[in-house]
């Protein structure tokens, strides 16, 4: 596994969160995140303290220090590494924001896929191609290689 990148698991299965996901490959100009399904094996590897119902109930990031950042947590730490969601990251540091942003995440979280429906996120999907990077690769090669 690549330890020189911030590893982001996230719900493979639901499609507004696959969105998310393709859109923040386009983002990530300085490829400083990895991305990996909840699905995937590996995710229990990365992560082993994290229970399968932890995973699917909110996106992680592994930091590169072994960290977990769990939901609007996780939006605001990955947020500051990319320079187009350093604003959104900035607003989520002023006092009490960070909490009202949980609650909210919480709230989509738990509801994504009536919302997935409703906003049409699989439809989405097919027109955004996800962005092929490198650091992927590398995440997907040393899985193979077991």
């Amino acid at each position: 596994m690549n330890s020189a990148t911030n590893i982001v698991l996230y719900d493979d299965q639901c499609p507004m969160c696959t969105f998310q996901m393709r859109v923040m490959t386009w983002l990530d100009w300085f490829n400083v995140t990895s991305l990996l399904p909840m699905s995937d094996p590996r995710a229990k590897e990365v992560a082993p303290g994290l229970k399968p119902e932890d995973l699917s109930a909110a996106i992680h990031c592994v930091a590169e220090n072994g960290r977990i950042y769990r939901g609007a947590r996780c939006i605001r730490y990955v947020g500051m590494r990319m320079p187009l969601l350093v604003p959104l990251a900035l607003i989520l540091w002023i006092p009490g924001v960070i909490w009202v942003a949980e609650k909210i995440y919480t709230w989509v979280a738990r509801n994504r896929y009536i919302l997935s429906r409703v906003f049409g996120c699989k439809e989405a999907c097919a027109v955004l191609p996800q962005r092929e990077r490198r650091n992927e690769k590398e995440i997907q090669t040393a899985g193979s290689k077991r």
